[in-house]
């Protein structure tokens, strides 16, 4: 059932309320500040009537002046500290919606978050979060005391007399006529820009991570279309919402300060009639000349609010990510046995779309499974499901006879390591980066994992050992070399299941010997689920499950599937064939027969 979407301005109370108390006293000080502003119109006003009634007593305008000054003080005390209160709670609250919005992508399917382009994650995490600044530091504190402080000297003014009170409110209406027409096609056009902003960002990392390619292709940032495109669009969505609403919003916010063009006719008439004094007159010109100061913040917070309710409503709906259900409670596993029952899985959601269908495999405890076949079968999908990157769209994945939808995600992480072709390495010390497979785990333990993993032979060159930083990705490494940390980031885990997505993709044959010992060294005594393309790395192993267009078309040992899998045994021959082309070998292709001798 979809969650019924929440106003903008709730979710933006919601996110402040962790702070409720120090917001609280954020607004009474904005108050104060707006008030203690105020104040030294009253005291010019007591001056000005003294010397209208020629009573002049230099005592009382002393005192008076002082009002004045301590009034100003207090404006600019009461605002300091409502600033520093609205600013430290802002930025606590964006930490913590940060925080929060990480933990939910960790919580997230893996398709959710993948469905999403970089630049519009980046956008929502960094850009947007960062724009709930001003309403938390400004509006909720500012927007607040001067629409009070606006009522407050409206309110005085009706007190006087109601004729001033309606005459200063004369501009308001009037020049809320071009402010809403501007605001009309807001939504739209905010729409628009959003989503070019999502896509420059999405295209200007895509640019970045491939400049290799780029360069190698003589593809100049002026031929380079989709980033010229990209660049063009943001331009021009820029560039529209602008003009669509400038002329309105500076018209609107022209008239609206001028609050005397309606006190001044309507006040010099009643001084005439002599309803009003010559002082009260005067504060009246006062007070209409002080709310414009907080009117015009009023409606400068009133053109940001649709901004604002974008980025709200984005970082609400990062926080609301659908989750992955799961246990509260850890559950008791007494062995580590893989079984899928008839697993079906679509990206979609839609049967016709399935990547797998009816799938039944067995992974018995400290057994060598290994998936093979033509890419798009669905090996690194199985993968996945078993690690719970996602939920099975049909049937079920049990580990020692419990559905893994019912194991607590934090306890089945700590059942499966997950290693890929492609492990991410962060841009810290290669020690940290193994360590992150045990946090708590000592200096001694992770460099025998890594020597384990046969890291210790090329950390060894490095001028900086062990605290060589990996780089951005892992970069400044071979692909190898990051597989290497990858599997003794693993190997430190210590986890009893493990999955290798095509584990040695990246090795050459010259280190391939190397990366097997690693692997060896990895599933000892494991329960071991491997994909492969280089069939001579699972040619031992317990099982071998043979999978096309997401169906197993065969199980079996390496010599079984030789004899009866015709698919196999067309897959190992291609194999063989590549070794011997690699190595230089002048043979042909081997026959079936010389493939299955090869054995």
């Amino acid at each position: 059932m979809k969650q019924k979407e929440k106003a903008w301005w709730k979710v933006l109370f919601g996110f402040a309320s962790e702070c409720k108390g120090k917001l609280s006293v954020s607004v009474l000080c904005a108050v104060l500040s707006v008030a203690g502003g105020l104040a030294p119109y009253l005291g010019i006003y007591q001056i000005i009537k003294r010397f209208i009634e020629k009573n002049i007593d230099w005592h009382a305008v002393l005192i008076w002046s002082g009002f004045c000054i301590a009034g100003y003080l207090v404006k600019i005390v009461c605002y300091g500290i409502s600033t520093s209160l609205s600013h430290t709670d802002a930025y606590t609250i964006l930490e913590s919606i940060r925080k929060k919005i990480a933990d939910r992508l960790m919580r997230a399917p893996l398709g959710a978050v993948q469905s999403r382009s970089i630049g519009n994650i980046k956008n929502i995490i960094v850009d947007r979060v960062e724009s709930i600044e001003p309403p938390l530091a400004h509006l909720i504190p500012e927007l607040s005391s001067n629409v009070l402080l606006s009522l407050a000297v409206i309110a005085a003014l009706f007190l006087m007399d109601w004729r001033m009170g309606l005459a200063a409110l004369v501009t308001i209406p009037v020049a809320l006529i071009p402010i809403l027409i501007g605001m009309k096609s807001y939504d739209k056009q905010y729409a628009n820009y959003m989503a070019a902003n999502d896509k420059v960002n999405s295209v200007i990392v895509e640019y970045v991570e491939g400049i290799e390619v780029v360069k190698t292709f003589n593809q100049t940032t002026d031929s380079y279309g989709k980033f010229v495109g990209a660049v063009d669009s943001f331009k021009n969505s820029t560039m529209a919402w602008f003009q669509s609403t400038w002329k309105e919003m500076n018209l609107g916010l022209s008239i609206l300060p001028t609050t005397l063009l309606g006190t001044l006719p309507v006040g010099i008439a009643l001084y005439l009639n002599e309803a009003l004094s010559p002082q009260e007159l005067t504060l009246c010109f006062l007070l209409a000349l002080g709310i414009v100061g907080p009117m015009l913040k009023v409606m400068q917070f009133i053109e940001e609010i649709k901004g604002m309710a974008f980025a709200v409503k984005d970082a609400y709906e990062m926080l609301h990510l659908a989750e992955l259900p799961e246990s509260a409670a850890r559950v008791a596993i007494e062995n580590t046995n893989v079984k899928m029952k008839n697993v079906s899985f679509s990206y979609t959601g839609h049967q016709n779309n399935s990547i797998l269908k009816n799938i039944n495999l067995d992974l018995r405890e400290g057994s060598f499974t290994a998936l093979v076949g033509p890419s798009g079968g669905g090996k690194s999908t199985i993968a996945k499901l078993l690690a719970r990157f996602w939920d099975v769209s049909g049937g079920s994945i049990e580990i020692g006879g419990k559905d893994i939808r019912q194991i607590p995600l934090k306890q089945l992480s700590e059942m499966i390591s997950f290693v890929s072709q492609d492990n991410f390495l962060f841009d810290c010390s290669l020690k940290e980066n193994i360590r992150l497979g045990r946090p708590n785990a000592a200096d001694a333990e992770v460099e025998k994992a890594a020597e384990a993993a046969q890291c210790d032979e090329f950390i060894a060159r490095l001028d900086m050992g062990w605290d060589t930083t990996a780089g951005d990705a892992g970069k400044l490494l071979s692909g190898g070399e990051r597989q290497r940390i990858s599997i003794a980031r693993a190997i430190l885990k210590n986890a009893p299941i493990i999955i290798l997505d095509e584990a040695t993709a990246f090795t050459d044959p010259e280190n391939e010997d190397k990366l097997q010992r690693s692997l060896m060294a990895l599933a000892k005594d494991k329960t071991l689920l491997v994909i492969a393309h280089r069939l001579s790395t699972i040619q031992n192993a317990d099982q071998i499950v043979v999978l096309e267009k997401g169906n197993i078309v065969d199980i079996g040992t390496q010599r079984e599937l030789l004899t009866r899998c015709s698919l196999y045994r067309s897959m190992w021959k291609a194999h063989v064939g590549a070794k011997n082309w690699a190595v230089g070998a002048s043979e042909s292709i081997f026959s079936e027969k010389e493939a299955t001798e090869y054995v």
